[in-house]
């Protein structure tokens, strides 16, 4: 499913600042406030880990973003020119067993169009 074996997928070493808003934003739509604040507060005191893109993409039950999708398009450019990405934020609904992408689903989407088997760094509580 690789795009290319030259392109390497580059991460930033920390989350970008503006992620956890969003992230914040849809997990309120999901969660009490207060849980989402203490989520939150989590996940910014959580180290950087790595999930391949296929495990993350089963974890979540969620579908698979084509690259028509102009967020996708967007980051994809971003990884072909070599663009470090912001690492995901991820939740575990251990309730129903998967993960919740609380940000980064378009970066996840963009990364696994090239590998599938690509190491997505990220945050998870």
């Amino acid at each position: 499913m690789s795009k290319s074996n030259e392109i390497e997928v580059h991460w930033l070493p920390d989350v970008e600042p503006h992620d956890y808003p969003s992230a914040e934003s849809y997990l309120s739509i999901i969660y009490q406030s207060d849980k989402v604040e203490s989520l939150i507060t989590a996940l910014k005191a959580a180290p950087i880990v790595q999930f391949k893109a296929k495990d993350i993409f089963r974890a979540s039950q969620l579908s698979l973003l084509g690259v028509s999708n102009a967020h996708v398009q967007k980051d994809g450019k971003k990884i072909d020119k070599g663009i470090a990405l912001s690492p995901l934020l991820l939740v575990r609904d251990e309730g129903n067993s998967k993960v919740i992408i609380a940000d980064g689903y378009h970066r996840l989407c963009a990364v696994y169009e090239f590998d599938e088997d690509a190491l997505i760094y990220c945050k998870i509580v």
